[in-house]
């Protein structure tokens, strides 16, 4: 579909990546991968055709389609939700009017005989099995079934897309460019502005419905989830590996062992025939061998081994001064923006040393009640801070808050103190700004830079409880790692709103769940966490609450749990449903399996110069398709009753 050849691109002396070849298959769910700044972004561009190499081609095959989502994007602010993701399907607004038209054309001539006449109803008939097999008869509903996969509700649909968040209008954004089903996707960071849910939506969609893929994402699990295929640019360089990402760290990891033998073993060579050419240069009887010696030296092309980050990112944080026993205790905390309630009722108590997770859907108040705790919005209810607690807070939009006029260095010797200004090439050093990266401005900074630079600021000074609001986004894998490995170590109290399974995996030991106005208290880790949600419905939360007395409540709840027990025979039906709807799903996924392949078939025959000339192919490649369709429909409906099911 896309081939690659030769690509070559600078900036400067030192390119960024060269002789870079490589092709995009139907069907390839691709991984691009490589740290911070080595060109991923950049790649996307150049294949998206928004921005040209220094050399080499981008060859697209004919009709390939292409949809780009970037990390940042001016966005419209004059239509509603709905309107704007309708701007998706504007080619099927474009095809029904073409069919009115060849219709009327139709209902007017009377010459049925003739050949133009045939040719007419040729063309509405293929026009119309066209518009059909793009979705022209169901867009609507595909359209709302998208919207509420990325987490909006109907009532959104009708409200201007002012009224949202720079974060929520990606999501409309990204809604569009799923609804237009180009061939080949590109996606640059999409689960940065996503929740849990909407991730594991995503992962779905593109697992189900996507054609090929080239992906960026510092979210390991949505990476492995997602994609088959994993191409690294390192050292200016792409390697292409036919595996998910766990499996290309492992394969990375030997080739690069394998590299270094071979380097250990040139590096012995060369100094072997120097040592000789010294040895003997000026003995007239070794002047054949010494020049021969020479000549070899000459031939030898160095052994190149892959990058690694050897400046040893190493967050390490300051010994937390001894807090009170409780940093925090919230009881009955409130928080409504006029008749809207964001939650309510919020008592939650953190013990000296506990590492906590905010999660739920956006929206629901992770952040608000971060900061109510800092001070930084009033609320109501009772929120006491523990003895001697200090606070270091990491809020999402902390890179944005730094001076893009200030170099890196300036940026933190303005924040250092004492002793700590002698070792500010050290620490910015340790966070891969070493160098002359010291003395770049800010302005000229990725994103992952400058959450890197926002981290700096934040170790400067002693703290004993961290608030970590989405500290990874825009953070590569490795820094991720470190950062998280850093906070495990941490001997103070966290908190950490993220939406990075991976991530809080391992990290905290209690889980705050936020949704439908409530705080609910989840012990255990995040997949603890998502295994009780997969058994107790997501749903759960959505319903609304009835505020009443505590003996009303507790009386409800009795006669709820007594309406829960189930009885031997109804866990015998019920266990019958479910084999029912998991032997339907797997009837499904075989047979889009099997229409898959059938479709694929019918397009490798419609590319050739053959089949291009085939109507026949075209008619049956229709027919398939929105068998296909019909099937995925009956996969989802299937899955939605299984999930149902399953939660009891």
């Amino acid at each position: 579909m896309i081939s690659i050849d030769n690509l070559k691109v600078e900036f400067g002396v030192t390119p960024l990546f060269h002789d870079v070849s490589y092709v995009i298959n139907d069907k390839d769910r691709i991984a691009l991968v490589g740290k911070n700044g080595a060109g991923k972004s950049t790649m996307l561009k150049i294949i998206a055709g928004l921005q040209q190499p220094t050399s080499g081609t981008v060859s697209v095959s004919g009709g390939t389609t292409i949809g780009y989502l970037p990390q940042v994007m001016v966005l419209s602010d004059c239509h509603t939700v709905r309107e704007e993701a309708e701007q998706a399907f504007a080619h099927i607004s474009q095809m029904q009017e073409q069919l009115e038209r060849l219709n009327n054309e139709l209902a007017e001539r009377t010459d049925y005989e003739s050949e133009g006449y045939m040719a007419l109803v040729e063309k509405f008939t293929r026009e119309s099995e066209r518009y059909q097999m793009m979705g022209g008869l169901n867009y609507h509903a595909e359209l709302e079934r998208t919207l509420l996969g990325l987490g909006f509700v109907r009532e959104d649909f009708e409200r201007p897309t002012s009224e949202f968040s720079g974060g929520w209008r990606m999501r409309i954004e990204l809604a569009k460019l799923l609804l237009r089903h180009p061939d080949v996707l590109l996606l640059d960071e999409p689960t940065n502005h996503l929740d849990i849910e909407s991730i594991q939506w995503l992962e779905n969609f593109l697992a189900t419905k996507a054609n090929a893929v080239v992906l960026v994402s510092h979210d390991r699990a949505f990476i492995n989830n997602v994609t088959n295929r994993t191409l690294e640019i390192s050292c200016g360089r792409v390697y292409d590996y036919k595996v998910k990402y766990d499996e290309y760290v492992r394969l990375r990891a030997e080739r690069r062992e394998q590299q270094l033998r071979a380097y250990e073993n040139q590096q012995k060579e060369i100094a072997d025939i120097k040592d000789f050419i010294e040895r003997f240069r000026y003995k007239p009887t070794k002047a054949v061998q010494v020049q021969s010696r020479i000549k070899q030296l000459e031939k030898i092309v160095p052994v190149e081994v892959d990058e690694v980050d050897t400046s040893a990112l190493r967050l390490k944080f300051p010994p937390a001064p001894r807090s009170g026993d409780y940093p925090l205790i919230c009881e009955g905390v409130r928080k409504a923006y006029g008749d809207h309630v964001v939650f309510h009722d919020v008592d939650l108590t953190l013990k000296r040393g506990e590492k906590v997770a905010f999660v739920g859907k956006n929206g629901e108040g992770k952040s608000t009640l971060v900061k109510c705790i800092m001070g930084e919005i009033p609320f109501d209810g009772h929120l006491k801070i523990g003895h001697n607690v200090q606070i270091g807070y990491f809020a999402q939009n902390q890179a944005q808050l730094l001076d893009g006029e200030l170099t890196v260095f300036d940026t933190i010797d303005r924040v250092a103190k004492g002793d700590v200004r002698l070792k500010i090439r050290d620490i910015l050093g340790a966070f891969m700004f070493g160098g002359e990266a010291s003395d770049k401005k800010v302005k000229v900074l990725s994103g992952g830079e400058r959450s890197r630079l926002a981290m700096i600021k934040l170790l400067l000074e002693p703290v004993n409880f961290l608030i970590l609001d989405e500290p990874t986004n825009h953070l590569d894998m490795r820094s991720k790692d470190v950062l998280k490995d850093a906070i495990r170590d941490f001997d103070g109290t966290v908190v950490v709103v993220s939406h990075d399974r991976e991530f809080l995996d391992g990290l905290v030991s209690k889980v705050y769940e936020f949704g439908g106005g409530l705080v609910k208290e989840h012990l255990g880790g995040i997949y603890d966490f998502l295994q009780k949600k997969n058994i107790a419905s997501l749903n759960e939360l959505q319903k609304p609450s009835l505020s009443v007395s505590s003996g009303t409540g507790q009386a409800a709840e009795e006669k709820t749990v007594s309406q829960n027990r189930l009885t031997y025979e109804q866990q015998k039906e019920r266990q019958r449903k479910i084999r029912k709807l998991e032997k339907a799903v797997e009837q499904c996924e075989a047979q889009i399996g099997e229409l898959e392949a059938a479709v694929k078939i019918l397009e490798d025959q419609m590319a050739t110069p053959e089949g291009a000339a085939d109507t026949t192919l075209y008619s049956r490649h229709g027919a398939l398709k929105k068998q296909l369709d019909e099937v995925v429909n009956e996969w989802e409906a299937a899955s939605l009753a299984l999930e149902e099911a399953q939660a009891g």
